[in-house]
């Protein structure tokens, strides 16, 4: 069926003459382009095939996306989004990709139904991936979920080959690196700082194998230990317990003794320096007296010496009790001698 059909496509009757002067154009202009032959039904499908191929030019980039060009299969640019245009099927193509929205990979545990009540897989089905070492070698089950965007949609395109493959590898390996540099009491205690740490040291890695990625946040999961090892690692803890107690009960008496074995040391101290300043000072004292002494005794020989003879005979005899002083010619002293007054009783 040829457009020149008089009744064409809505019939002569109800057609609008718009629509004939607008295909009498469109005709002249075919059978120009075809040598003036007669316009057919195959003409008509070429020109409908090519109008639809020009058609898959026409896209639509979301306000959550980029689009991203390639001509020949090598980039070509990026797009925002927006209702968009490009060269047809097999000369150019576009891949959307989301650079606004938050994905998720989940290590050790796997989300089964998210919502208020979130459900999770049971953990023993992924204990490979969260077994760790720690530092002080002690086994430790660490869960973790990293949320991540894409940040650059062209090294997230073509400078790796699996991008999330690549994403889970390094993100074990980072974690393992870790927490096999911590004890097990940092890693069960110290939560936040273990995630702090692994996302700064996975962004390092990620940035250098050109992921594209952008690391938003990693979340630990419940650690514990192992549940095969749990008895010996509550008596590990019960004899940790036990040595903190005895280590805070031996600061308490050295806080208590020291101080005091301290102070009876600064007071011993201080009366030596002050029997050593008083001896000094004595022995100083001495000295000047006997200068002086010495100074009156050259002045009168005989005269001092007598008074030094008489003042050391006054200060001894007091100690000397009752004295008796006799005549070097008595013959018969011993009638002198009041033996009652002694207190002897026959």
């Amino acid at each position: 069926m040829s457009w020149d059909n008089k009744q064409g496509p809505w019939g002569k009757a109800n057609r609008p003459p718009e629509i004939d002067e607008l295909l009498k154009k469109v005709q002249d202009k075919v059978r120009n382009l075809f040598g003036g032959k007669r316009f057919t039904t195959i003409g008509f499908l070429v020109i409908v095939v090519v109008l639809l191929w020009l058609a898959t030019g026409i896209y639509q980039v979301n306000q959550d996306q980029v689009g991203v060009v390639q001509r020949f299969g090598k980039y070509s640019r990026t797009v925002s989004p927006g209702l968009q245009w490009k060269l047809p099927s097999g000369l150019e193509k576009v891949s959307k990709v989301a650079t606004q929205r938050i994905y998720q990979e989940e290590f050790g545990l796997r989300t089964l139904r998210a919502g208020v009540r979130t459900e999770y897989a049971p953990e023993s089905q992924y204990e490979r991936e969260s077994l760790m070492l720690t530092g002080d070698l002690n086994c430790v089950l660490v869960p973790w979920v990293v949320r991540y965007r894409i940040g650059d949609p062209y090294k997230f395109l073509f400078r790796i080959r699996n991008v999330q493959e690549t994403l889970r590898s390094l993100s074990e390996a980072t974690m393992r690196t870790v927490v096999g540099d911590r004890s097990l009491d940092e890693v069960l205690n110290k939560r936040e700082l273990v995630a702090s740490m692994t996302q700064e040291a996975l962004q390092a890695a990620l940035d250098g194998a050109e992921s594209g990625l952008f690391i938003t946040t990693i979340e630990l999961g419940k650690t514990n230990v192992p549940e095969r090892v749990q008895p010996s690692f509550n008596e590990v803890n019960a004899a940790i317990q036990e040595k903190e107690k005895l280590i805070y009960q031996a600061q308490g008496e050295y806080n208590k003794m020291i101080p005091e074995a301290r102070g009876k040391a600064e007071k011993m101290i201080q009366e030596a320096e002050g029997f050593a300043v008083n001896r000094v000072k004595q022995a100083q004292g001495d000295v000047a007296r006997f200068l002086a002494l010495y100074d009156e005794y050259l002045k009168a020989k005989e005269i001092t010496r007598q008074r030094l003879y008489l003042e050391a005979l006054n200060e001894m005899l007091p100690r000397l009790g009752r004295k008796y002083v006799i005549d070097a010619d008595q013959k018969g002293f011993l009638p002198l001698l009041n033996l009652g007054e002694r207190g002897d009783k026959p």
